[in-house]
């Protein structure tokens, strides 16, 4: 959405979907079957917002600032609180998804009605832009509902010379064995460097919101063209 950030698109996000729940129930409220458990879903305006590192600070018990993710012990206190707390993270045990079994253990099983969680560290937000206020936290926010993941959305950063940056920091964990990590994109940082106005970038898991408006108990009931398995006998 061009002339956007992230602000204006949690405000169409919580507009959109508030209406479009009850256009389609003709109530914020859903009752969704998780694996056959009622669970409760309250669409209505306002939806809850929780900032990522202030509630891992408050759940860890550390004091992090956005500027400590740029030091190389900070990664080893958050391994360290993974031991502590019997949190998983593969190899390569990088920022990026050390913190992401983090947030996954401490803050998204409490998102079970709508949840904007903001304040995504820079490591985990290639694409966006750093916060105007806060130095290393980005401009982002995810929308998670039953503690699944609905939208994704940021500030796009079009400074083609910081997202070259962030591009070759990702290929270095890319090439330590993450799969996730992004690469260097010459075709992306072009287009940048002809210019690219204030812009909001915004994506909806589709699938997982019929879910919930629909019962539905998994996504394949709701995907038009579900991946099936082989035809061993072709």
């Amino acid at each position: 959405m061009a002339y956007a950030d992230y602000n204006d698109l949690m405000d169409f996000t919580e507009e959109m979907i508030s209406q479009l729940v009850m256009s389609v129930n003709k109530s914020h409220k859903v009752v969704y079957y998780n694996k056959d458990i009622p669970v409760q879903l309250n669409f209505e305006k306002p939806f809850r917002r929780i900032d990522i590192l202030e509630e891992l600070n408050k759940k860890m018990g550390t004091d992090f600032t956005g500027e400590d993710f740029d030091k190389p012990i900070t990664l080893t206190k958050l391994i360290n609180i993974c031991d502590t707390h019997s949190v998983t993270v593969p190899e390569p045990k990088t920022l990026t998804r050390v913190l992401d079994k983090l947030i996954g253990h401490f803050i998204e099983p409490e998102c079970v009605n709508p949840t904007f969680l903001i304040g995504h560290p820079l490591a985990m937000s290639p694409l966006a832009k750093i916060d105007r206020n806060r130095k290393g936290i980005t401009e982002r926010f995810e929308l998670f509902v039953n503690t699944k993941e609905i939208v994704n959305a940021y500030t796009e950063l079009n400074d083609p010379i910081d997202q070259r940056n962030r591009f070759l920091e990702q290929a270095k964990d890319k090439a330590a064995g993450d799969d996730e990590a992004m690469t260097l994109d010459e075709t992306f940082i072009n287009a940048l460097e002809y210019g690219l106005p204030p812009t909001g970038g915004w994506g909806i898991g589709i699938d997982r919101l019929v879910m919930f408006l629909t019962n539905a108990p998994s996504i394949r009931d709701v995907i038009f063209f579900p991946a099936m398995k082989p035809d061993e006998n072709k």
